[in-house]
């Protein structure tokens, strides 16, 4: 069976909260039931499946980043936040 789509806003509204750099401020929530992003208080929250092992939830919080982009994985790096849930996200 398929995993439901992501829900995800905007493309324009995720990159809206970018700075002038690429830097985008991320809020996680690992273990999650369902995956999404939204945005709430001017940050981008997303709710992965993935648990924080190893990086498994900053692997699978940047994936869903970059599908909700439309853009290649590669082009989404961390910057700040490898073990927290406030993270720095860097687009390319």
């Amino acid at each position: 069976m398929a995993r439901p789509k992501t829900e995800a806003p905007p493309a324009e509204a995720i990159l809206a909260l970018a700075d002038a750099h690429g830097r985008l401020a991320v809020k996680v929530t690992p273990g999650a039931r369902v995956e999404m992003l939204e945005i709430a208080d001017g940050k981008l929250v997303v709710k992965t499946r993935a648990k924080p092992k190893d990086g498994e939830a900053t692997d699978a919080v940047l994936a869903l980043i970059a599908g909700a982009l439309g853009i290649a994985r590669s082009r989404v790096s961390l910057l700040r936040g490898a073990t927290s849930r406030e993270k720095l996200v860097q687009l390319s």
